[in-house]
């Protein structure tokens, strides 16, 4: 495996969209078809538009992103088959102890992101209605616990 950030991401928009896409599918329940294709089509430039963007490789395929904007992690998406092996978990520790992020939001109808996100020390501390686009999909704000460090170097 390895992890880095990338500059230039119009050359990797295409197999990023579709981590993205699977990685939607198997846990926003929540969302239609019809709302993950119409969503799709705002990906490309949130990947283009966020300030630190962090892949992971597998054998030179990229099967997981994250995004980071000043203390927030603003996108975290794993390709479903490759959950579960500590690829998140080392995403965040980067986020972390690299770029001092401390903040994440989830959809609240997402409870693996809530729990994966509570595993690693994080706690909400706010919640909204409606997300950022004014839809009914109520979203978690949360902060890393003060021992989220420790918490995370354990591992």
């Amino acid at each position: 495996m390895e992890i880095k950030e990338v500059k230039q991401r119009t050359e990797i928009i295409e197999p990023l969209l579709e981590v993205w896409q699977k990685s939607v599918r198997s846990t926003h329940h929540f969302l239609s078809e019809e709302e993950i294709v119409t969503i799709s089509q705002y990906v490309p430039s949130a990947f283009e538009n966020v300030p630190h963007f962090i892949v992971s490789y597998e054998e030179q395929k990229p099967v997981a992103f994250m995004g980071i904007d000043g203390e927030r992690i603003e996108m975290l998406f794993i390709d479903p088959i490759c959950q579960g092996r500590g690829i998140g978990k080392k995403l965040i520790q980067i986020a972390i102890q690299d770029y001092g992020a401390n903040e994440v939001c989830v959809n609240e109808q997402n409870p693996q992101a809530k729990g994966f996100y509570e595993h690693l020390g994080f706690h909400v501390y706010k919640r909204s209605e409606y997300d950022e686009q004014g839809n009914p999909y109520p979203l978690l704000y949360m902060k890393l616990d003060i021992n989220g460090n420790d918490l995370l170097n354990q591992y």
